[in-house]
């Protein structure tokens, strides 16, 4: 009898594999051949897996080799690791000064707990028609660094993709890197999306890179996702504006010739006649706003090649047998402890079943709630879709730890006492650790601030607005309590 399926685990059992270099990992692969897969931010690979669209046989992890997560000048370029996760591109100050349009699509990605886990060789590695990363990144001339057992190569991010869910990734290849030129004087970039609501994937989405010298367009790239088999570039739209002063009849011009260019289809997200309007629309916008952002990173220090980091100890390559279970050892709640796992336990089925710390509670299943919300060394991410064994040295903070030990609770906690934050209480452990990262990484945000940031918190009951009260209450506490000198 065939087990049931349930999204709260992952029912198959697989190999679990952690390479210390990135040698290691091809030769797993190599090893393991096309039944395996490479896991990096999870939140694609875990989900495939709970649903059973995928069965790997091994899961080969890359997160603890070291400098797959690095963002920094070499070679006078920008390179980004393919660890590295789109919030840690979102708040780098050098992607913000010079390539504004990545900044923008990190924004627009998913939730924060999604961008926490998430990584752009994941986002990019999946072939999606739909990666946010992907449009700004071929817009603003990215290579991709792949390496594989016949060592290193790149290749322009618009070939590597080679149809839905395909790339150019031959077997036992993984990507490396993302390699951005630094911008031409003069440069300026943006991108768009529309989807259905804040955390889905785009309906439709484009951006724009403008080259500008004095009233004209000497340089221009339009790349587009949702909107065909692969992110595309649109050559026609872009001859269009090359040369030309910028203008309300070029622009339009621009945005009509880009939105015939395009092959959108229509499907359960959006129909094809409304995805071609849709990026007449947007290029239209990015176009301007990327005009007037032209030249700003001019002035900003392309700084200097990054100094090479002592490399740290090396842990030594770990494996586990699908049918295994190793000794692994958490700090949670400030506490060391050690459980036992399989390479498929999840890091919610331990935290309640093992530790008895069930305030971290099941929802979806498929990291589209956010019940589930803990914090990894700080962060917050989705513990039904973090694999235990990939947890360990880590430290953990659930809804218990937020209280002292005798027992008083977090200003936060007494906050949404006070401003009657909760009604069946489902979502609020979820709520409560989502909000207490961000008032420790930003003490004095805004509403915006508050609801982009909360987007992926998904609450039946109360309607948000007591929840943002709440945080905002206790952010207002914490400024008047610091003016004080308190």
């Amino acid at each position: 009898m065939n087990e049931t399926t349930n999204s709260h685990i992952v029912v198959q059992r697989f190999a679990y594999l952690e390479p210390a270099s990135v040698a290691e990992a091809i030769q797993m692969l190599q090893e393991h051949g096309p039944r395996a897969k490479v896991l990096a931010g999870g939140t694609d690979l875990i989900v495939q897996m709970k649903m059973e669209r995928s069965a790997p046989a091994a899961v080969i992890s890359l997160g603890k080799i070291a400098g797959l997560d690095r963002i920094a000048i070499r070679d006078g370029h920008l390179s980004l690791g393919a660890r590295a996760t789109i919030r840690a591109m979102e708040l780098n100050e050098r992607i913000q000064a010079h390539f504004p349009a990545l900044t923008d699509a990190c924004v627009s990605f998913s939730t924060t707990q999604v961008q926490t886990m998430g990584t752009v060789g994941g986002n990019l590695g999946n072939g999606s028609p739909a990666a946010d990363t992907a449009p700004a990144l071929i817009a603003l001339g990215a290579h991709v660094e792949i390496t594989g057992p016949e060592g290193k190569r790149r290749l322009p991010l618009e070939d590597f993709f080679t149809g839905p869910g395909k790339t150019a990734l031959q077997r036992s290849e993984i990507i490396t890197a993302v390699i951005l030129p630094k911008p031409a004087e003069g440069a300026g970039s943006s991108f768009l999306k529309i989807s259905r609501v804040a955390a889905d994937i785009a309906k439709a989405s484009a951006a724009v890179c403008l080259v500008r010298d004095g009233d004209r367009v000497t340089g221009a790239r339009l790349a587009f996702g949702s909107v065909g088999p692969t992110p595309m570039r649109a050559p026609k739209a872009e001859r269009a504006l090359l040369g030309q002063p910028f203008s309300e009849d070029v622009v339009t011009q621009a945005a009509r010739i880009a939105s015939e260019e395009i092959l959108p289809i229509s499907d359960v997200r959006s129909t094809a006649a409304y995805r071609r309007e849709a990026v007449r629309a947007m290029v239209y916008d990015a176009l301007h706003v990327a005009w007037r952002r032209a030249g700003l990173g001019d002035g900003e220090p392309w700084l200097q090649e990054a100094d090479e980091a002592a490399e740290p100890a090396r842990s030594p390559a770990r494996c586990i047998g699908a049918d295994e279970k190793q000794r692994i050892e958490l700090k949670v709640n400030g506490k060391k402890c050690a459980v036992w796992a399989a390479p498929n336990d999840l890091l919610l089925n331990v935290l309640r079943d093992q530790l008895q710390l069930t305030g971290t509670k099941y929802g979806c299943g498929i990291g589209e709630c956010s019940a589930c919300t803990v914090q990894l060394d700080g962060a917050p991410v989705l513990a039904c879709l973090v694999l235990a064994v990939a947890a360990a040295g880590h430290e953990i903070l659930t809804v218990e730890g937020l209280q002292k030990p005798d027992g008083e609770l977090d200003p936060l906690q007494e906050a949404f006492i006070d401003h009657a934050a909760y009604q069946c209480g489902f979502c609020t452990p979820g709520v409560l650790m989502t909000a207490k990262a961000l008032l420790v990484e930003n003490p004095a945000p805004t509403e915006d601030d508050v609801r982009h940031y909360m987007r992926g918190n998904i609450c039946r009951c109360t309607g948000y607005v007591s929840i943002v009260r709440a945080v905002m209450s206790c952010a207002e506490e914490k400024e008047t309590l610091n003016a004080g000198g308190i």
